[in-house]
């Protein structure tokens, strides 16, 4: 199969891992990376192997392209995928989809419209520890899912990350940067959401970086750094989730999913492997269960290559823009509801993307 052609768009800290897709996965080659920061964008062209550092404009104009990965600031997002799709290539965006569900709906129709492909991060869940989990509720293990809990607790990103503001400005806060991961998860899971409510708060208004470059630099607080929501999911399952940046310490699971046959612990969503535990009704301990699949290690760029193969057989890829809108507007539905004080009921829904085949080759993802 001929191997598909992609741009990188953002060189920053994630754009590391993105780069090395393009040796694990026989479907991708990244012929190009662009940043605002030309010695950015020629620093990881070095490091990688790229063949050529670029402007933006340059790399939208690329014929050759068929797929750019975005992975500029959530704020621009939107307009970088947007433009994309504009000069005829397919995109994926780093999490999440846009700001505003405005502008997500905006890039879904233009794809459609255009006959292209909009994918989003996080694709973690095509990792071997929620596939397995995923296999392991379709084989009916614990039954029918009739509730989850999701907790992502930390104490926020000043104290280690290099340029941490955008963590605390709209775009941002626990929901925004984390919530993805885990509500992918649950959806891959379980389903669709029908029905959210929520309570959020701003516990510091402001934050001191004492991480580098910026140490001693204070940040003003825009969006809930504590986040408790409830899901009601399409299917009868009530969800819990909790995210915060306001929590030193917490002996929390990540992810629980309780069946009406047993329960289910799944690993962290913000990576791909991990330990997958279950306890069936009557057991007296947890069992640990193998992976059932592969890419259980760091595997970003794994939903960039579904879509590859996606582009080349016409199958739907699951690391869609449909998938990543849904979650978009749960998490909105979150801020508005603790806002309005109510349940809101969601406008938007999705299918549960496929399940990865078993036994796949490693570097690739079609039987």
């Amino acid at each position: 199969m001929t191997a598909t052609k992609v741009g990188i768009i953002g060189c920053g800290n994630i754009s590391s891992i993105y780069c090395e897709s393009g040796k694990t996965f026989e479907i991708l080659n990244i012929i190009a990376c662009a940043d605002l920061i030309q010695e950015r964008a020629e620093a990881r062209a070095a490091e990688y192997g790229i063949p050529r550092a670029c402007s933006v404009v340059e790399l939208l104009a690329d014929p050759e392209i068929e797929i750019v990965i975005n992975l500029t600031i959530p704020k621009a997002h939107a307009e970088v995928a947007l433009a994309a799709l504009q000069a005829g290539k397919s995109v994926h965006n780093e999490k999440p989809l846009a700001i505003e569900r405005a502008q997500a709906h905006q890039l879904l129709a233009l794809a459609r419209e255009e006959g292209l492909r909009v994918g989003c991060a996080p694709d973690t869940f095509l990792g071997g520890g929620i596939q397995t989990c995923r296999k392991l509720i379709d084989d009916g293990w614990i039954g029918e899912p009739i509730a989850a809990t999701a907790f992502m607790t930390c104490h926020g990103h000043e104290s280690w990350h290099p340029d941490p503001e955008f963590y605390y400005k709209v775009g941002g806060g626990p929901m925004f940067d984390m919530g993805p991961y885990y509500l992918t998860a649950l959806v891959n899971l379980i389903g669709p959401v029908r029905r959210v409510t929520g309570s959020a708060r701003i516990t510091f208004p402001e934050r001191l970086i004492t991480s580098q470059p910026k140490h001693g630099t204070r940040i003003e607080v825009d969006v809930p750094t504590h986040v408790a929501g409830v899901l009601d999911f399409a299917n009868g399952a009530v969800g819990t989730i909790i995210t915060s940046f306001d929590i030193w310490s917490a002996h929390l699971p990540r992810i629980e999913i309780y069946g009406t046959e047993g329960s289910l612990s799944v690993p962290d969503p913000n990576g791909f492997g991990g330990p997958v535990l279950v306890k069936r009704a009557g057991a007296s301990e947890w069992s640990d269960v193998p992976l059932t699949h592969g890419y259980a290690v760091n595997s970003r760029g794994i939903g960039v290559a579904d879509m590859a193969y996606a582009l080349r057989s016409g199958r739907p890829h699951r690391a869609n823009g449909e998938l990543a809108y849904h979650v978009l507007d749960i998490m909105h539905a979150f801020h508005d509801a603790s806002r309005e004080g109510k349940h809101i009921e969601l406008a938007s829904t999705c299918d549960r993307p496929a399940p990865l085949p078993m036994g796949l080759l490693p570097g690739t993802l079609d039987e």
